[in-house]
């Protein structure tokens, strides 16, 4: 990247007479501005990063919200060692947080110095050979990745990786810690056949790996995967935490918060962290000064989701059902988990259902999500869900008004 320096005058030199100035002929090129020195280098990058990774806490004695859990994950950093681990708890409640703050703590700032590659595997079924690629992202000491983005491949994966990784025992600089962290995201979308060998991979290499996993919800994990962890229960955090951390943030960055705007945010994040910090740069960067009744602008796909089943409730039938599922694979294209839009229609058709029919609607869209999970087509499931509904709710309005 090439940096340009701006807003100097030209040198200039009397003795070139009228009409010359700071150039000679003969002279040599001016050399090229000298680069940034780190420090400076470090405070650019930090101005570009978005505030929920800026002021992420680096240690755990840093952290705000879970303070409880961060002093019994101390225990492990002053016995310098620790079990396979498996965080647990809602999107946005600080699980990362911790698990990144708890590996630095071990093992120091070599962790930050991290690089991301696609990895290719070549993987030998007996019978049959194929490479399989996936991004992941690595220090000298952690291995950090989400094998589920292998699709039903899942289980060669964490196989593969565990075993590259046992090959060679690091040691830190005290010599202490002859073990590399493997830290797996959303585990609990992996297959059954990839939990079951994990159960196999983790004890095997016990010596040499710690795995530390990550997921939204821990009874979708095998109950030999977790029997074999230390379980981290992470609690969304409070309101009046989230309200906490957007004043600390708002303080950093020297900002001037009226009375109750952070709190109309923690009550908008749903109790989801990330959430709020991304609402509150969002007000930033739509307006400031902050106004005393600003609100966060509503995202864009859960507003789609939303007149998406205001469709659904305003006619049944194979025509609107081919025009909702239109609209799915528009969200889908767009990278929208199929889960959070099965979620917020949901939520969005309870809004607006007779309490006789909440506990049917429930009911299916716990099926048709459990179903969702085992396929590999999830416009199937969320048009299955549409039509069920559409079936329910018709059969309803017939019944109550004729």
């Amino acid at each position: 990247m090439a940096i340009s320096a701006f807003g100097e005058e030209p040198p200039t030199d009397e003795d070139d007479g009228p009409g010359v100035r700071g150039w000679r002929r003969h002279d040599p090129p001016d050399p090229a501005p000298e680069p940034p020195a780190g420090a400076e280098l470090v405070g650019r990058r930090r101005k570009k990063m978005l505030w929920v990774d800026k002021h992420r806490p680096k240690t755990l004695d840093k952290v705000i919200v879970h303070e409880q859990v961060a002093q019994n994950l101390k225990k492990f950093v002053a016995e310098q060692d620790c079990p396979h681990l498996l965080f647990y708890g809602p999107p946005g409640s600080g699980k990362k947080t911790l698990i990144m703050a708890l590996i630095k703590q071990m093992f120091g700032a070599g962790v930050e110095k991290v690089k991301m590659e696609n990895k290719t595997w070549k993987i030998d079924t007996g019978t049959r050979t194929f490479d399989l690629e996936l991004a992941m992202l690595s220090s000298s000491h952690h291995v950090e990745m989400n094998p589920s983005d292998a699709g039903f491949q899942d289980r060669y994966v964490v196989q593969e990786v565990i075993k590259e990784m046992a090959k060679s025992r690091p040691i830190d600089a005290k010599g202490k810690r002859a073990f590399k962290v493997l830290v797996l995201n959303e585990v609990d979308k992996l297959s059954r056949e990839a939990q079951h060998s994990l159960r196999r991979t983790m004890e095997k290499y016990s010596a040499s790996c710690r795995l530390i996993l990550c997921c939204n919800s821990s009874s979708k994990v095998t109950e030999a995967v977790r029997s074999r962890c230390l379980n981290v229960r992470v609690n969304a955090p409070t309101e009046d935490q989230i309200v906490q951390v957007l004043e600390f943030i708002g303080k950093k960055e020297n900002l001037q918060l009226p009375f109750g705007f952070a709190a109309r945010i923690a009550a908008q994040s749903n109790r989801n962290l990330r959430r709020a910090i991304l609402f509150f740069e969002t007000c930033k960067v739509q307006q400031y000064p902050f106004s005393a009744n600003q609100v966060a602008p509503p995202l864009d796909w859960e507003q789609y989701v939303s007149e998406i089943a205001t469709e659904i409730l305003s006619e049944q039938s194979p025509k609107r059902l081919y025009s909702v599922r239109q609209k799915f694979y528009e969200l889908l294209v767009n990278c929208i988990p199929p889960e959070s839009i099965l979620k917020k229609l949901l939520t969005e058709l309870m809004k607006k259902l007779d309490s006789d029919l909440k506990h049917e609607v429930c009911h299916w869209a716990a099926h048709y999500e459990h179903k969702m999970r085992l396929g590999s087509k999830a416009i199937f499931h969320l048009e299955a869900f549409v039509a069920k509904f559409m079936s329910i709710y018709k059969e309803f309005l017939c019944a109550a008004f004729g």
